[in-house]
C-alpha cells in the first residue's frame, strides 16, 4: 500500500474490432513473454486462446519491440 511502487500492466491490447452490437475481438499481448492471444467478447460469453500463425505456431511479438 504505502511505499510500494505500482506494478506496470502486463498485458496490452494491440488491436480491437467490434462485431455487431455486443461483440468484439481483441488481440492481447503479454508484455513479459510476447505471446499474442485472441480474445472474443460477446453478450454473456467470452473466450481466450493463443493466436496462431498460418503454420499453427503461436504468434510471439519480440519483447524488445517496446510493446505498449
Amino acid at each position: 500500500m504505502f511505499g510500494k511502487e505500482k506494478e506496470p500492466k502486463r498485458f496490452a491490447i494491440r488491436a480491437q474490432q467490434t462485431l455487431g452490437v455486443n461483440g468484439a475481438i481483441q488481440i492481447i499481448v503479454d508484455k513479459k513473454t510476447g505471446v499474442n492471444y485472441l480474445n472474443t467478447l460477446g453478450a454473456g460469453a467470452s473466450g481466450l486462446t493463443p493466436l496462431l500463425d498460418e503454420n499453427g505456431k503461436v504468434v510471439v511479438t519480440p519483447v524488445s519491440d517496446g510493446i505498449e
